[in-house]
């Protein structure tokens, strides 16, 4: 578990680093990217309207593959929680969304994305926001403290998924919405050939079957559960990546087309 947690923080150190050096940053691979440059895992997920007066190294260190600020229920005067927070665009968003009445929080356990959202909170002059150090397997935050919970793609990084599940129903108040992006799986897959694809999908994508996902909610003490596929990735898009590792593209297909997904996860804390 700690040693997952030690890849996690590099890799998203090293994602920070590579924005402030003008390039841009993707899911599927550790290489640099250049500006402009797309792949079928983050790209599109913001339109202009929403990045809009954001600076850009907000943007370009999105490593997300949804959009939670844009399917998500946010009223003025909330308080929002963005778990693995990265280098801030959904805070921001969140924080419009919101208003001066309301707040968002960013949690996240990397340094160096924790200097770059700060930075980029600097740039953009947005007031109701702050950044926490810390881990969502513990999250710094006292009980019934936020309205809703969002995340774009990090509670599948998590080794330990039922305790971030549990905090953030600790932390929400109650009646408060749990809105999420993350990576799901459709069935099981046979281990050797999942961990391939997750390397393309998400770097160390440890994501949850979809109906273990809801399973580990209700466990958590959540109502109201469900998960909307967002964008469903086929195995054609990964051809290239997954040659340059070996693996006969063809003789997996068939066990892996369409069944990882970006899914929206929806779930409320009783009231």
């Amino acid at each position: 578990m700690a040693e997952i947690k030690e890849v996690v923080k590099e890799k998203y150190g090293q994602a920070a680093l590579r924005v402030k050096e003008g390039g841009a940053t993707c899911c599927c691979g550790s290489k640099k990217k250049p500006i402009g440059a797309v792949d079928p895992i983050t790209a599109n997920l913001y339109d202009e309207k929403q990045t809009s007066g954001l600076p850009l190294e907000a943007v370009l260190a999105s490593l997300g593959c949804g959009s939670p600020t844009a399917l998500a229920q946010l009223d003025p005067g909330e308080v929002v929680l963005d778990l693995g927070s990265g280098g801030g665009i959904d805070v921001f968003l969140s924080a419009r969304r919101v208003g001066p009445a309301g707040k968002a929080y960013g949690l996240d356990m990397t340094d160096e994305m924790l200097a770059l959202a700060r930075e980029n909170q600097s740039k953009a002059g947005i007031e109701n926001v702050e950044f926490l150090q810390g881990e969502m397997e513990k999250i710094p935050l006292p009980d019934n403290a936020v309205d809703v919970i969002i995340s774009n793609c990090v509670i599948n990084l998590s080794a330990d998924k039922s305790r971030v599940l549990r905090e953030a129903f600790r932390v929400l108040k109650p009646g408060g919405r749990f809105a999420v992006s993350d990576v799901v799986v459709r069935g099981a897959i046979p281990p050797e050939i999942r961990r391939n694809v997750e390397l393309w999908v998400g770097c160390m994508a440890g994501a949850l079957e979809e109906n273990e996902y809801k399973r580990k909610l209700a466990d958590a003490g959540f109502e109201e559960i469900s998960i909307e596929p967002t964008r469903v990735y086929k195995v054609e898009q990964a051809r290239e990546f997954l040659s340059g590792h070996g693996i006969d593209v063809d003789a997996i297909a068939p066990l892996v087309d369409e069944r990882f997904y970006s899914g929206f996860v929806r779930a409320k804390k009783p009231a």
